[in-house]
């Protein structure tokens, strides 16, 4: 019998803005959620993080790793890694880290294909970049399971 489904929260960060996606109850699908504008306190932030997975019943927290094209750690990861530890402290639920290369791109791809222009792109490419980061971590490890 396989594994129950997971309800996740994907977090894209971004320097000024936050993408967040969830899964559905299954953790089968992910869908975008919002956007959240960042704020000049770093710890607000992460504070209206824990809100948010506390309010969407998340079981697990999935943060986004910005690796360099060629899989090393760059500025942007080490900042994420170390958000993502702060956020640990905030929660009862696990933070994991999820390649995110190339999901905004993925993200503004796609909308640009869905005939969005680029102010309407630019208000939720952030929470589809998340969707698209949280259905990959999906994605994996419902092929693990198998």
């Amino acid at each position: 019998m396989s594994r129950a489904g997971v309800r996740a929260l994907g977090v894209d960060p971004g320097t000024k803005r936050i993408g967040l996606a969830v899964s559905d109850l299954s953790g089968t699908i992910a869908s975008p959620l919002l956007v959240l504008q960042r704020s000049k306190s770093k710890q607000h932030d992460l504070h209206e993080l824990a809100r948010i997975a506390r309010e969407e019943e998340a079981e697990i927290i999935v943060f986004g790793l910005p690796l360099n094209m060629d899989g090393s750690e760059g500025k942007a990861a080490k900042a994420a890694v170390a958000e993502a530890r702060r956020l640990a402290t905030l929660v009862d639920v696990p933070v994991e880290m999820h390649d995110e290369r190339l999901t905004t791109v993925t993200a503004d791809r796609s909308m640009l294909e869905a005939g969005l222009n680029a102010v309407e792109r630019r208000k939720v490419v952030d929470k589809v970049a998340a969707a698209v980061m949280l259905q990959s971590w999906l994605d994996s490890r419902a092929a693990q399971e198998r």
